[in-house]
């Protein structure tokens, strides 16, 4: 092992391809469903949402997806991305563990998401598609495709969950600054919006609304299209470019993971790093794979693997995921970007397969840890990032506390500069571990559509 602290590659080193972890799944993933005739869905039912390039990635069987060369023109600003061996932190710990974190705050939106915004633009750009229409939860998918949607003269439209509209107005500005317009989610616009706020007036929203508003106004527009930031297939091939470089970064430090680590609320994040050490594991290596989630939105560890909307006004596929139910509302958090009812179809699989273990953790012990992080490493994570964050400090302190050293890699998804209020908030005492009733999350998977 060498005694560096960075590891970097060259950008002639980016990958040339995505990664599809379909192709080497022991067992396939169930198909997509139309939600009107409960068939598999063909690529003519999504035609009306997304470009037909789109759409082939989504339903594709082929291990290896070629990046254009335009996408990784773009991709050269940011990356790759480092590979950085916390040192510090494993001093402040006293620990033996050997802790890396792939950085993928080094964009120009300050997360992982441009990796799969930018081909999603340049693809509809390619169709002449003029407008996209998205939903974003804490603003991290939002600004990632304002970004995307300005390199390519593309106009955006984001709907953003009301409570994180509220809780976060730097986000708003830096979608604003790309071009994108920024609506409160449920708003007055759709149908889908006034329906909730009908019910519901002070409604906070939730990534299950807004996708509703976002795919309402693509649907309905022949000049528009809708971007999604995580939970679909094709999302999770476009984010594979961080396991395939973290991999030769590890190479390069001399070493391999015990243990690989990143949070999950839609899958995007978690998948853009554990796919590519799954197929690993799937030839024999021994990787440990650990799925992260927040206590009050815990798809993994207390949803049902069933089939689910994707969105709360019913207008989405059916996808067979780990889901609290379409109309379950999660309590709000500042981590409003793990706040959405469903897992992706791709993660929920290799959960239920046994091919990674999940936790959950509540919101003000995932602050408490960014904040040890942020002191010994210097850079302050978003509060979804918290969540691996929390979950690498554990996995070193069992390190310690047996004696043994192992090397841990996580993926450290954003950085927090826009969510400073929520460590304001945690520093004068004010932040709050919300719950959510048990009779809630029970009346929402009562109501799952019956399928088969």
């Amino acid at each position: 092992m060498t005694d560096s602290v960075k590891y970097l590659l060259a950008e002639d080193q980016m990958p040339k391809a995505w990664y599809n972890l379909a192709a080497d799944l022991p067992v396939p993933l169930p198909p997509p469903l139309h939600p009107g005739t409960g068939q598999p869905l063909g690529p003519d039912d999504l035609a009306p949402i997304f470009p037909q390039a789109v759409i082939a990635q989504e339903m594709t069987s082929e291990r290896w997806v070629e990046i254009p060369e335009p996408v990784r023109e773009v991709y050269r600003l940011w990356r790759p991305s480092p590979l950085i061996r916390a040192r510090r932190l494993e001093k402040a710990l006293d620990t033996p563990a050997r802790i890396y974190f792939k950085y993928e705050g080094v964009s120009p939106a300050g997360s992982h998401k441009p990796n799969t915004a930018v081909p999603q633009a340049f693809y509809n750009k390619q169709e002449g598609v003029k407008r996209l229409s998205t939903e974003t939860g804490a603003g991290q998918w939002g600004s990632s495709l304002a970004f995307a949607g300005s390199l390519f003269g593309l106009e955006v439209e984001v709907f953003m969950v009301k409570i994180s509209y509220n809780q976060k107005p730097y986000r708003r500005a830096l979608m604003e600054t790309y071009g994108a317009r920024c609506i409160a989610s449920p708003s007055t616009l759709t149908e889908a919006g006034r329906a909730i706020l009908a019910k519901d007036p002070n409604s906070n929203g939730s990534l299950g609304i807004a996708i509703s508003e976002a795919v309402e106004v693509a649907a309905s527009r022949d000049d528009t299209k809708y971007a999604l930031g995580s939970v679909l297939n094709h999302v999770c091939l476009h984010q594979t470019v961080i396991g395939e470089e973290a991999m030769q970064q590890m190479a390069m430090a001399g070493d391999s993971p015990d243990v690989v680590i990143a949070c999950t609320g839609g899958g995007s994040n978690f998948a853009g790093l554990a796919f590519p050490y799954i197929r690993e594991n799937l030839k024999g290596a021994k990787v440990r794979i650990v799925a992260v989630e927040p206590a009050s939105c815990p798809t993994l560890t207390k949803g049902r693997y069933a089939y689910d909307f994707g969105d709360t006004g019913h207008l989405t596929p059916l996808v067979k995921m780990h889901t609290l139910g379409s109309t379950f509302m999660p309590p709000g958090s500042h981590s409003g970007g793990l706040r959405y009812h469903g897992m992706a179809p791709m993660v929920s699989h290799v959960k239920e397969l046994g091919l990674c273990d999940a936790r959950s953790y509540a919101q003000t012990e995932c602050f408490a840890a960014a904040v040890q992080f942020a002191r010994a490493e210097g850079i302050v994570p978003a509060p979804e990032s918290s969540h691996a964050v929390k979950a690498a400090l554990d996995e070193a302190l069992v390190c310690k506390a047996e004696g043994k050293s192992r090397s841990i890699l996580f993926n450290l998804s954003g950085h927090g500069h826009f969510d400073m209020q929520a460590y304001t908030d945690f520093f004068a005492g004010n932040l709050r571990d919300p719950n959510f009733a048990d009779d809630e999350l029970q009346a929402a998977l009562d109501a799952l559509p019956t399928v088969g």
